[in-house]
């Protein structure tokens, strides 16, 4: 595998001139009244939510649609009401418009390198829905893409606008809780014992485009359990603790201030009791540590309903002075007092709670309100590429330390595994042609 390109290496000047600057030179400047002109790419579950929020800015016009299925693409335009778009089901008829301002790209995992990319490249802004990328090399590329053509992108971790975290990382970062040495997160939920079922190939509906949706992954026959929305369980499209896992450990991630990466990451899983199609862990737990002394550990757990945290607590931050319960609509600190051998038997803070209670909404009426404004200012969106690469890759190297049953030895500023190097070749995967990164 070739070298990947380094933050040291990569200069913005060199990089562009390498790209040509046709997406700088079409940009068009938006004044702060003027409609942002945006085209919707992926319109099933999670695009249609997302377009619900765009929806609800004035500034904001969807002026094209487009999904592989066209009953999907159908239903987005439906919800438009009195101004329809134009619909396509190939994403490069919406980059080649040159009245499209930006692009929501919610397409399955597999297409999110190719499409921003080819996005930045056409002069268009784009909002890329969660996690980032698919490959570790995918995500620097479009961090190095995005730099070297201009261009605003935000990853669709929309709790980087949320006011119940950002009040927490600010009682954080003041060092309210002390030392933090652990942080940890959960997902969990009960699919035992059908899971996402079973399906034998077959056709593809008629109104989906099969080979389009597969795009750089291989070609193989249609699957009912793979798609529309169960591809988050096959390792060649998604996996579980990438596509979901991110969101918790983006948080943990900001709320430490652990932005750069982690030195050492371990990872246990398997499939233990759902008998399904699935090809990725039913149980899964990933522990990362970083330079600045502490633990992250996140768990997907998928045959196990209950909370794993205390106070219905989105994630945990367990500090000296005291803990800190995270969730959407608020947050809970509970002081720590002295144990073994401590003289201190006092609370050694006050304890504190804060209500949220718009909650999710806020949190992507907010995200999506932030990336518009970015798109006439040009200033950095506050879940930036760079940020949902750093947070995408913690995920995927949990999937490699459980591929390559080892613990990783992670060089977060060359991007390359030092202990393991033929696991390096786990960092990307070649694509079905015609489909390249390159341009």
């Amino acid at each position: 595998m070739k070298r990947l390109i380094t933050r040291r290496d990569f200069t913005k000047a060199g990089v562009a001139a390498a790209f040509g600057m046709t997406a700088l030179q079409s940009r068009r400047v938006l004044g702060a009244q003027q409609r942002v002109r945006l085209g919707v790419i992926g319109t099933g579950n999670r695009g249609q939510q997302v377009m619900e929020f765009f929806l609800q800015q004035p500034d904001c016009e969807i002026v094209a649609v487009c999904d592989v299925s066209k009953s999907a693409m159908e239903d987005a335009n439906a919800r438009l009401l009195a101004s329809k778009a134009a619909t396509y089901q190939d994403f490069r008829q919406v980059l080649d418009k040159p009245d499209i301002d930006a692009v929501l790209i919610a397409t399955p995992d597999h297409w999110h390198a190719l499409q921003t990319i080819m996005a930045c490249r056409a002069g268009k802004d784009v909002y890329c829905e969660k996690p980032l990328s698919k490959t570790i090399h995918e995500g620097r590329k479009m961090v190095e893409v995005a730099r070297a053509t201009g261009r605003v992108v935000q990853v669709g971790t929309h709790r980087r606008s949320g006011l119940s975290y950002a009040d927490a990382a600010q009682l954080v970062a003041a060092g309210r809780l002390g030392k933090i040495t652990v942080a940890r997160a959960y997902d969990t939920t009960n699919m035992s014992p059908r899971g996402i079922g079973k399906a034998e190939p077959t056709d593809p509906p008629s109104d989906l485009d099969w080979d389009m949706w597969l795009g750089p992954r291989p070609s193989r026959p249609f699957q009912a359990t793979i798609t529309p929305f169960k591809f988050r369980w096959w390792d060649l499209y998604a996996t579980r603790f990438a596509d979901n896992g991110v969101h918790f450990i983006d948080i943990m991630r900001w709320l430490t201030g652990d932005e750069a990466g982690p030195s050492l990451i371990t990872a246990l899983g398997g499939r233990f009791a759902i008998d399904d199609d699935r090809t990725v862990p039913d149980v899964m737990e990933g522990m990362f540590q970083f330079a600045s002394d502490r633990l992250l550990v996140f768990g997907q757990y998928e045959t196990s309903g209950h909370r794993a945290l205390p106070r219905q607590a989105f994630a945990e931050f367990r500090g000296t002075e005291g803990a800190l319960y995270a969730s959407d609509t608020g947050y809970e600190v509970l002081p720590e007092r002295g144990g073994r051998y401590q003289d201190d038997r006092e609370a050694r803070m006050d304890a504190i709670t804060k209500e949220f209670p718009e909650g999710y909404a806020q949190h992507v009426r907010d995200h999506v309100r932030n990336f518009l404004d970015c798109i006439k200012t040009r200033e950095t969106p506050r879940a930036d590429v760079e940020i949902g690469h750093r947070s995408t890759s913690m995920a995927l190297l949990a999937n490699i330390a459980l591929a390559t049953q080892s613990t990783i030895h992670w060089d977060a500023e060359r991007e390359l595994i030092t202990n393991n190097p033929d696991a390096n070749h786990l960092l990307h995967y070649e694509y079905r042609s015609p489909w390249t990164l390159d341009g």
